[in-house]
């Protein structure tokens, strides 16, 4: 929202009425002026599964899913690729069934270390495939700043953009030497879990953000 420019007058009574009081804002967290297409339905068609991951590092910026102020998360919007026939039943048959998401809200402890401390109802995304969809929350989320919004996959989504540089990475709820078994389920769906997220995937992109409207 666009703050009011209150121009100055010559009564200082009058002044001081008409002097402006803080305002929400709203803004896009995780939100990239630069593109970022989801891999599938290319090959290969890569996927998040079966854990929760949050967005590092962008080539322009440190931290993007990182709440820059108190406020409540009121929605979250995701970019789906659209797999084709094959690689749908394929990934339907090996990372547990339909592809699904959510968000969650982690608070940052020590040593890569977060602490669940919301989460949003599971969305079922086959139908939302090659789009790019908005979910309000029914139940609005309160945060605070310095929380971390992840994407939470107890499945999978096709919501994984590639080709990007080093200096693009996103982290993930695995444990040292696990960064590459997604056969075991890491998503973060419990309020409470305290998790380390130690595995980093380098040159790829989440493709969702969540609006925030800070506390005014």
């Amino acid at each position: 929202m666009m703050r009011r420019a209150i121009t100055a007058l010559c009564v200082p009574a009058l002044a001081l009425a008409l002097a402006p009081s803080a305002s929400a804002r709203i803004s896009e967290i995780g939100f990239s002026s630069s593109s970022a297409t989801p891999a599938c339905p290319s090959s290969p068609c890569l996927a998040v599964s079966r854990t929760s991951g949050y967005q590092a590092k962008t080539s322009t910026s440190r931290g993007p899913d990182t709440i820059p102020r108190d406020g409540r998360i009121v929605a979250w919007s995701i970019t789906l690729g659209k797999p084709n026939k094959k690689q749908t039943t394929f990934f339907n048959t090996n990372e547990g069934g339909p592809a699904s998401a959510q968000i969650t809200i982690l608070r940052p402890r020590k040593k890569l270390f977060y602490q669940v401390m919301a989460v949003s109802p599971v969305v079922q995304l086959q139908s939302y495939f090659g789009q790019t969809t908005q979910f309000p929350l029914d139940t609005t989320i309160p945060v605070k700043k310095g929380w971390v919004v992840a994407l939470t996959v107890p499945t999978w989504a096709p919501a994984l953009a590639i080709g990007f540089s080093n200096s693009t990475s996103w982290r993930a709820s695995r444990q040292k030497k696990q960064c590459n078994n997604t056969t075991q389920q890491t998503a973060q769906q419990r309020v409470g879990q305290n998790t380390q997220y130690f595995c980093l995937y380098k040159t790829a992109r989440l493709t969702f953000t969540a609006t925030l409207i800070s506390t005014p």
